[in-house]
């Protein structure tokens, strides 16, 4: 009897071929998610910065425009590391 897993890998072979990633590639991609994750981090430090002092200088009006930016320039940032990925993948 075939585990839950098997079934599944089983599956997944047969919808499409599963594509190897050599040393070299893997070494690329982990670089790009660090990369990514640190323009990440940083853009968040940077917009926390502007929420609090918006915050605390009372400008209570900015803080939902300021959020909505740092959700937009994370998703971008995001993505744009996902497509980075992909081509090295491919």
């Amino acid at each position: 009897m075939k585990s839950a897993y098997e079934l599944a890998m089983e599956r997944l072979a047969k919808s499409g071929p599963v594509a190897s990633v050599t040393d070299e590639q893997r070494a690329e991609i982990g670089a790009i998610d660090d990369r990514f994750r640190a323009k990440i981090a940083e853009r968040e430090l940077f917009l926390q910065d502007l929420i609090a002092k918006a915050a605390g200088s009372g400008n209570y009006h900015e803080i939902p425009e300021l959020q909505t930016q740092l959700t937009r320039d994370i998703a971008a940032l995001k993505a744009e590391c996902e497509a980075a990925k992909d081509k090295v993948r491919g």
